[in-house]
């Protein structure tokens, strides 16, 4: 049944028995009689010495950390009920469960009761560190016992025979990636006077203080080395010991969302610590001798929420309409449009156009402005060859003059509303060719104007600014940076104004409203066109004088001035029409025209019908009644039918259809002689051969078992190994954004190393769908591009299910991306109506594992389709194995950005000859591999960027994912974009480090993988009818996993590319390059 508070109900039950388990905390009852512990989201009781768990609590809600009351009938734990998690007490014969803490935004960790049984002490987790609170039982808002320093983590709260004093663990900040140690340590807080003082100084940290009742032991976690420990300490004394090594890797070096280890807690006559470690409970005498296990088992019948696994064909379509229109801009007349698809610019007669490109250029082209006399539009180019420039050409079409004398990266040109002058931002190329990722190195660029007829550029400013633009004046220049706001300034730069601040609504919890990211005057300058957090916004500007006005648009409604929300689902690229009633945005290939008037005199009619709706009721009436019961009677039960909606005034939107050739080679080529390692189950030819017709795999078989087309080029791959084209499931590309490139390097890197197919989970920007549509119609050297574009994020603060879709429509319906990335975008309400509505909208939906396994089991649980990033906390047992398995859930690891460990990447780093990788210089800007190669410095003081191999983490991490995918689940390898191309290699390496064989590791490179994002049907495996996607090996990986990175060939859609240089070999000779990115060593280097 559906658990109240929760909006989601179950699809699905498991139903197994453990006698192991992961990360269970544990307590004992004051009579010393009976155990209480949490198991995968539910609590169990069970007598001490041992046997059959009777459930305390069950259901889809995420319960832990139980703690019994001083007197025995009741247990606080931590729970997630209520939609949001908060304390919850619940009576040990389950008569009654109370809610503590109010609210839904914050996390809550380790409650333990004050000894007189009045209050609860708990960490509580918001904005900012988690701290300290103590609540009282009868209900209140609690208070935070220890402010200073803000920055200081403090949890674990422990008693001892008095009071008075609380035990606790503290550590400076949440969590560093590849931190060193002393993370955390031990501290006494006194409630009578507020003083805390640090009770140890041990460099393995020391967390999870657990006090005897009768105040002479205290028993905390520490790390040697790279294991964890229970140390024991006499508190008369002050002399310690190991008491128990090793026991679970503690949590130190993630967020330790449920404390940096397990709750344990010692028996009532103080001769033993009850604690959790090995996959099982133990009862460990503080005289020193040997442990004893507590056995244990665990019926489960675990609800969990409805699959959401959907197929998405690859279509073989001759022509396929591009995705993304990009920088539209109305006509001055408002009768036609020109924008940017597929870096070309096109115009079209809005409403009912058809699109026509302007020019023939080979160059990218992008953000056209219109002359003010609609004749002319100028526009931006790029060219990784030869650079950018500012073009101007008849709106009409023709051949383009070229307005600049020197070659430069130029963006957002805006024309001046006399006619006279265009303005760009102008910055150098050489910045735009070293930039490594999205963003381009700032500080060198300047606001420029060039004569509308061309000529040398006149500087106007530095820019600081972006979205320079004007309203109807040619006098001022407007311009926009979210520190301070809408700005303009005269045409040399001085005389700078603040015109208005606009900010939004944050995530719940949040101090700080988000500022917009664009904002625009309208041409008279009365209003202002904002971007916040996805949507489209109108704010009236008033003239005040003084500090300028800031207008708040979390709440239209309410803001200090006039406000509008003009978008429910989002919107980009927005624009003022010339007459400034009517506002243009495009989102993915639809354009949509707002028109302020039409929505104004929509929204009285709306108003009238209302209140005359009104005047005319007379519900008293018998007549109206009988009718009303007549209508019951008859209706057909569908509520939807019947139900009013707010009518609500829509846009005019028309879908941009263009039309591009699908790049499909043709012709027919017989691979023969190959080892085949086709990933169709076990299936391995020794000595194979593959008919490639087209882009599609027609036959695979044993050599010689099958005839060879007539007039089929053949290529003799003796010696080969022949594997299907590796499929990165978390690839970040990172490209550059805004304008695009002409060849991405990190597209080729991927491409040249043999991976086919990435799909990176969060873009930060939607540039990815242009780049996308680039690499189906060929015109990039590249994998199969998907991404779940930007991710979903709290600041979406989903209301509920019907908000929920109006947000994931933004991915179904205009951005095509087929799963999205669920972001830590809320609390468990939120997360399950995203899911909702991602299972109604056919998208898979992928989750940020966010170092947090207790948010990555509900997300499990729920039916997510995929968790990216490794779950901190191993080794993980049997429970953890099955629920992973079994749910369905894909399991991305990312090895080389550990969670709760250092970085697999570290190792390799220290371990593989990076810079004496000719084939990566070949494909990798030498920047890029300097700084990553040469030093790996840590994040604070100390070497913390290096780290011996004890210490390493990744081969507990792969050997989860070993048991996982030997249970029947899935998984796949994602490198995170850390070193394009060949940390896809290392991160498969790494995969294999728990204990995978080679085939089983290649099975989650490719068709598990390709299981993962739903493609399967087309991609992951040498067999007939799915693509000729196909990496060519000089070693065999079945000997070594490490003979993936001897890639000779790679076909990709049935094109076949050198792998050394990326020629193309078949059915073309094309030579590849030349590389923008490649550069001239230094004489001598």
């Amino acid at each position: 049944p559906q658990q109240e508070g929760l909006p989601l109900a179950p699809g699905r039950t498991i139903s197994t028995s453990f006698t192991e388990g992961s990360w269970m905390s544990v307590d004992v009852s004051p009579d010393g009689q009976t155990l209480v512990f949490d198991f995968l989201g539910d609590l169990y009781t069970m007598p001490i010495t041992g046997g059959t768990a009777t459930p305390l609590t069950r259901g889809m809600a995420f319960d832990g950390q139980p703690r019994f009351s001083p007197d025995g009938k009741r247990v606080v734990f931590t729970s997630d009920r209520s939609g949001g998690e908060g304390i919850h007490i619940i009576a040990l014969d389950k008569s009654d469960t109370v809610q503590v803490t109010q609210g839904k935004s914050s996390s809550y960790q380790s409650p333990e009761w004050t000894p007189d049984g009045d209050y609860v002490i708990a960490t509580r987790q918001g904005p900012g560190q988690g701290k300290l609170w103590l609540y009282h039982v009868d209900g209140g808002t609690g208070i935070q016992l220890i402010d200073e320093p803000a920055n200081r983590r403090t949890t674990g709260a422990a008693f001892g025979a008095d009071g008075r004093y609380i035990w606790y663990a503290y550590r400076t900040g949440s969590w560093e990636y590849n931190s060193g140690m002393r993370q955390y340590q031990l501290a006494v807080y006194d409630r009578e006077t507020g003083e805390s003082a640090t009770r140890s100084f041990r460099y393995g940290g020391a967390f999870r203080p657990t006090l005897s009742p009768d105040g002479r032991w205290l028993v905390y976690g520490s790390r040697h080395i790279g294991e964890t420990g229970l140390r024991i300490r006499d508190l008369d004394t002050g002399d310690e010991r190991w008491l128990a090594f090793p026991v679970q890797r503690d949590d130190q070096e993630s967020r330790a969302t449920r404390d940096a280890y397990p709750g344990m807690s010692f028996t009532p006559d103080s001769e033993a610590v009850i604690a959790y470690y090995g996959g099982g409970l133990w009862r460990v005498p503080v005289d020193g001798s040997e442990p004893a296990p507590i056995p244990f088992r665990v019926d489960i019948d675990m609800a969990i929420g409805p699959e959401v696994d959907f197929d998405y064909p690859i279509e073989d379509t001759e022509t396929f309409v591009a995705k993304q229109v990009r920088d539209a801009v109305p006509s001055p007349g408002g009768d036609r449009i020109a924008f940017s698809l597929l870096a070309r610019v096109y115009v079209m007669d809005w409403p009912g156009g058809t699109p026509e490109r302007l020019t023939d250029s080979d160059a990218n082209e992008h953000m056209p402005t219109w002359s003010p006399d609609g004749e002319d539009i100028a526009y931006t180019t790029w060219d990784d060859a030869t650079g950018g420039h500012l073009y101007r050409v008849d709106s009409d079409g023709g051949d383009p003059t070229r307005l600049t004398t020197a070659p430069a990266l130029y963006n957002n040109p805006a024309w001046s509303p006399d006619g006279e002058r265009i303005i760009a931002v102008r910055g150098p190329g050489r910045a735009y060719d070293e930039a490594l990722t999205r963003g381009v190195p700032g500080g060198a660029d300047d606001l420029v104007w060039i004569p509308a007829t061309g000529g040398d550029a006149t500087v106007i400013a530095p820019a600081r600014d972006g979205n320079h633009h004007f309203t109807s004046s040619p006098d001022r220049i407007y311009a926009y940076n979210p520190g301070d706001g809408l700005v303009s300034f005269c045409w040399d730069g001085t005389d700078r104004r603040q015109h208005v601040r606009v900010v939004g609504a944050g995530p719940p919890g949040s101090s700080t409203p988000p500022p917009a990211t664009l904002v625009t005057m309208a041409p008279r300058g009365d209003q202002a066109l904002a971007r916040v957090v996805n949507h489209l916004y109108t704010v009236t500007v008033p003239l005040v004088g003084g500090d300028v006005p800031t207008i708040d648009v979390g709440n239209p409604d309410n803001a200090s001035f006039p406000a509008r929300q003009l978008t429910e689902i989002g919107g980009e690229f927005p624009a003022w029409g010339h007459d400034g009633r009517r506002i243009h945005w495009t989102i993915g290939n639809a354009h949509l025209v707002y028109d302020l008037d039409a929505a104004r005199a929509f929204e009285d009619s709306v108003a009238a019908a209302a209140e005359s709706d009104e005047d005319e009721a007379d519900p008293g009436a018998p007549e109206a009644a009988e009718e009303e019961e007549e209508g019951e009677e008859g209706e057909s039960g569908d509520e939807s039918d019947t139900e009013d909606e707010d009518p609500r005034y829509a846009p005019e939107e028309v879908r941009i259809r263009v039309e591009f050739p699908r790049d499909i080679p043709r012709g027919v080529v017989v691979l023969t002689g190959a080892r085949v390692v086709t990933m169709n189950g076990d299936e391995v030819l020794e000595s194979g051969d593959i008919v490639v017709r087209d882009n599609r795999i027609a036959e695979v078989g044993a050599t010689g078992s099958i005839s060879q087309p007539e007039g089929a080029v053949v290529i003799d791959l003796a010696g080969k190994t022949i594997v299907p084209g590796f499929v990165d499931t978390h690839a970040h590309l990172r490209a550059q954004i805004n304008i695009l490139r002409t060849q991405p390097w990190s597209y080729a890197a991927n491409l040249a190393y043999g991976v086919t197919t990435t799909r990176d989970p969060q873009t930060g920007t939607t540039d990815v769908i242009s780049y996308e549509d680039l690499v189906r119609a060929g015109r990039i050297l590249s994998p199969r591009i998907y991404s779940t574009g930007p991710g979903v994020f709290s600041s979406e603060n989903v209301q509920d299910l019907d908000h929920a879709r109006h947000v994931l429509r933004r991915y179904s319906d205009y951005y095509d991306t087929k799963t999205i990335k669920m972001y830590a975008a809320g609390n468990r309400e939120q997360r399950q109506w995203i899911l909702q509505a991602a299972r109604e909208l056919e998208l898979m939906p992928t989750t940020e594992g966010g170092l947090d396994t207790k948010v990555n089991m509900t997300m499990a649980i729920d039916g997510y389709s995929g968790v990216e990033h490794n779950m901190p906390g191993f080794p993980m047992y049997a429970d953890m194995v099955e629920l992973v398995a079994r749910s369905g859930i894909a399991y991305t690891p990312t090895i080389l950005v550990t969670y709760g460990g250092p970085w697999a990447e570290n190792f390799f780093y220290v371990t593989e000859d990076v810079l004496g990788d000719e084939k990566l210089a070949r494909f990798t800007p030498m920047e890029e591999i300097l700084q990553k190669a040469l030093r790996r410095p840590g994040p604070g003081p100390g070497p913390s960027g290096w780290f011996h191999p004890e210490v390493h983490t990744f081969d507990q991490v792969s050997a989860f994912v070993r048991d996982v995918i030997r249970a029947g689940g899935r998984a796949g390898v994602g490198s995170h974009g850390q070193l394009q191309g060949l940390s896809y290699h290392w991160e498969l390496w790494a995969t294999q480090a728990g204990g995978m064989t080679e085939h089983e590791a290649l099975q989650v490179a490719t068709i598990l993988g390709a299981h993962s994002l739903g493609l399967d049907r087309d991609l992951g495996s040498i067999e007939v009818g799915k693509l000729a996607d196909l990496v060519v090996l000089d070693g065999n990986p079945l000997d070594d996993i490490r003979n993936s990175n001897t890639v000779d060939q790679v076909m990709m859609n049935g094109r076949m590319y050198d792998g050394d240089t990326l020629d193309q070999v078949w059915p073309d000779q094309v030579t590849a390059g030349p590389f923008y990115w490649l550069r001239e060593a230094p004489p001598g280097r």
